[in-house]
């Protein structure tokens, strides 16, 4: 948490008022991950972050809002996965090596982040325009450098053009990483084992960034 931290009704929030406020944020993370996000309630979050439901209102209207405070520190989280992409080589066993530290990256990510990530997919599924901004930016932080990688390798010769528009490529990509992500139990109850996610990913963002079969060794 950065910045100057008020409360509902203007104040400044002192150190131990941070505190308490980032604490109620932190409890509330922990129960969106045991409960469905719409039968969580105030005198929940409270008591469980050992306070009352006045503390509470002192620094969030409702429960939406601090759902909505986790939502936005999740994003800003989101702007290193840009990282993984920026700046890395896609030729030959470098390339391969980009492949797979982008799945590690995008997957460490998103199993950190699940409980809200999927309050945010709920939100953003329901037409919520909060909840839609937050998630195409998540997303987005991947997407773009993707795109811009997908661009200069076709450009300079060095990826197979298939057709498909260069973000339509990375937003593609993106998005089955993170289905795959959000929901790794039904693909094991389908046959899928977790050991084999991350080459069969890897493979399948190396063949879509490049159109080229991978260089392992």
């Amino acid at each position: 948490m950065t910045g100057q931290v008020t409360t509902v009704d203007g104040r400044v929030a002192g150190r131990r008022g941070q505190a308490t406020r980032q604490k109620l944020l932190d409890c509330l993370g922990k129960m969106l991950g045991s409960s469905p996000y719409r039968d969580v309630k105030v005198i929940d979050v409270a008591r469980k972050a050992g306070t009352s439901p006045a503390t509470f209102y002192q620094y969030f209207p409702d429960v939406e809002a601090a759902v909505l405070e986790i939502a936005e520190e999740t994003l800003r989280e989101s702007a290193a996965l840009a990282e993984l992409v920026e700046g890395r080589s896609w030729a030959g066993k470098a390339g391969w090596q980009t492949a797979e530290d982008l799945v590690d990256g995008f997957l460490a990510f998103w199993r950190k982040h699940d409980a809200i990530l999927r309050v945010i997919d709920l939100g953003a599924a329901e037409g919520d325009r909060r909840f839609v901004r937050i998630r195409t930016r998540v997303q987005g932080a991947v997407v773009k450098p993707l795109t811009d990688s997908i661009d200069e390798l076709r450009t300079r010769g060095r990826a197979a053009d298939g057709g498909a528009p260069p973000v339509a490529v990375a937003g593609s990509l993106v998005t089955m990483l993170a289905a795959v992500s959000s929901q790794p139990k039904s693909l094991q109850s389908l046959g899928a084992k977790q050991a084999d996610l991350r080459p069969a990913l890897a493979l399948l963002v190396y063949l879509g960034v490049t159109g080229r079969k991978p260089t392992t060794k």
